[in-house]
């Protein structure tokens, strides 16, 4: 079996100090994001991924200036069909991949609110959007199979001899697709047009039913979680209670009501996976307790540097094949994970061979 992808999520600064603090906005220190991606680097972290969303910096010019202080570390662009046209898309795509020669993937997101998309204009429905994003994939992927020049008449776009004079790094290549979400038409959307099925963590016994389709497709699945390892169990479940103290109640109400607002069934589903357990543990090694505060991505594999890399190890038979984890805080927590639980994995999966 291929190791495991360990990909980790680059915040525009240097993160949440707690997961029931409230999200830091308004600012961009490029400073501190070039010293964590360097960092990232340093410990061999396979992606970053940044995200996008109205109250996070556009990751476009922000990969940019990236490029340029990096020579290993892969860039994992999140962004939404619909903010510009997938000619334009591909082109600003082409330009990124020379200048990160090659390190960039895709992680497509047709939107998770109906009031965060009608900020920038877009009325579509839940499933329209879905509609939308398989016409975007069709062309900007077409473009990038050398169909040049392209035209393409449907629903939602109609492109007519659209050629681009720079193609993508290594010349008839083109990126990864990630296609994130939960929902049914997430699932299809994947196996028509993506190379991996991202979606919010479970049990890897739960992951094994809901990938079976998609790896039945030949796609592969990932899974964004959140990951807290100390020396001994007891050290970790410690950090939780002094990470849990003093918690801003106002940031809770935000988030609930946030949450309200969506129409993405792997939000409201994580949410409900959270709200269903006792104790906040939906098995020994997940806690649940900052799904509240943080949402979905906020499910946390804890325990001991040796209980959670076996735990992760466990996903593989599960299908799942990479993880884009996040820690509290990120750095702090992804120099733990690179430093002491990443080389764990790697033997465990050198026992595997």
């Amino acid at each position: 079996m291929e190791p495991l992808r360990l990909h980790w999520c680059s915040p525009p600064d240097t993160g949440q100090a707690k997961p029931t603090d409230k999200y830091n906005i308004g600012t961009l220190d490029m400073g501190q994001v070039r010293d964590f991606v360097q960092e990232a680097e340093e410990l061999g972290v396979d992606s970053l991924l940044f995200g996008i969303s109205n109250y996070l910096p556009d990751p476009l010019p922000v990969l940019g200036a990236l490029s340029q202080v990096t020579d290993r570390v892969k860039f994992m662009l999140a962004y939404r069909p619909g903010l510009m046209s997938p000619t334009l898309f591909a082109q600003v795509v082409n330009t990124l991949s020379w200048m990160t020669d090659g390190r960039m993937s895709l992680n497509i997101v047709s939107g998770i609110s109906p009031a965060e998309q009608a900020g920038y204009g877009d009325f579509l429905s839940h499933d329209e959007r879905y509609a939308r994003c398989n016409e975007f994939l069709e062309v900007i992927r077409g473009l990038w199979e050398d169909e040049s020049p392209l035209s393409y008449d449907g629903q939602h776009y109609t492109i007519k001899d659209a050629a681009l004079g720079l193609g993508h790094k290594g010349g008839g290549r083109r990126p990864e697709i990630y296609i994130s979400g939960a929902s049914a038409v997430a699932q299809q959307t994947a196996i028509a047009s993506g190379d991996c099925w991202l979606r919010y963590g479970d049990t890897p016994e739960s992951l094994a039913v809901a990938s079976k389709p998609l790896l039945d497709a030949g796609r592969r699945v990932g899974t964004r979680m959140h990951v807290l390892s100390r020396d001994t169990r007891e050290e970790a479940v410690a950090e939780l209670a002094h990470l849990m103290r003093d918690p801003d109640e106002d940031h809770t109400a935000w988030i609930r009501q946030w949450v309200d607002t969506t129409d993405s069934e792997a939000v409201k589903s994580s949410y409900q996976l959270a709200d269903s357990v006792k104790d906040e543990w939906l098995s020994p090694y997940i806690w649940t307790g900052a799904v509240a505060y943080r949402g979905g991505p906020a499910l946390c594999i804890v325990g001991s540097h040796e209980e959670v890399a076996r735990y992760i190890h466990s996903y593989k038979a599960a299908g799942i094949s990479e993880f884009i984890f996040s820690g509290w805080p990120t750095r702090d927590e992804m120099r733990n994970f690179f430093t002491h639980v990443a080389p764990l994995i790697r033997r465990l999966e050198e026992q595997e061979s």
